[in-house]
């Protein structure tokens, strides 16, 4: 003997919850999209093999509801997303102020420890040469010192620069 055909229980089963899965959708998706639900449910109802194996088929077919909504509300969420395409000459890229500010404090900070570190006839030839925009000659003939002697105390702390900042990086 044959075993039933599944589609007599199928048709038990829509009957019995139709009415109920359609109130369900209205309440949850609306009346637009609920009958529409309601197919989508029973369709995955009948492709899945399942009703001729489970014992409580309204409740399967309230998963099955639960999860078409969940579905639904990811697919709708995906197609909200607006992408706005890249313009290089309207959206012209732009420093961020804050990194900006953190990075020159720090440059600051780092400027500041080689100035202490210098012996203080370096730090007055080098002040004088970028802050009074002095020559080597000027400033030797204001110390009394010669302009190789400036040159030495310039490299000097140009080099002691270039090592503070290299422990920055």
């Amino acid at each position: 003997m044959m075993p039933p055909r599944p589609i007599p229980r199928f048709e038990a089963v829509y009957r019995n919850e139709q009415r109920r899965l359609l109130r369900y959708f209205m309440h949850k998706a609306g009346p637009d999209s609920a009958p529409d639900l309601v197919q989508e449910a029973f369709t995955r109802l009948f492709r899945s093999n399942a009703l001729e194996r489970i014992d409580n088929p309204s409740a399967y077919l309230t998963r099955i509801a639960q999860n078409l909504l969940i579905e639904r509300g990811r697919r709708l969420a995906r197609e909200r997303t607006v992408f706005f395409p890249f313009d290089e000459g309207r959206d012209a890229p732009v420093c961020a102020d804050q990194e900006f500010h953190i990075e020159a404090m720090e440059l600051r900070r780092a400027y500041v420890q080689a100035l202490r570190a210098m012996t203080p006839k370096t730090r007055r030839i080098f002040l004088m040469h970028r802050m009074r925009n002095l020559t080597h000659r000027e400033i030797g003939e204001r110390l009394g010192i010669t302009q190789k002697a400036v040159q030495y105390h310039m490299t000097s702390a140009l080099a002691r620069y270039r090592r503070v900042i290299a422990l920055q990086n």
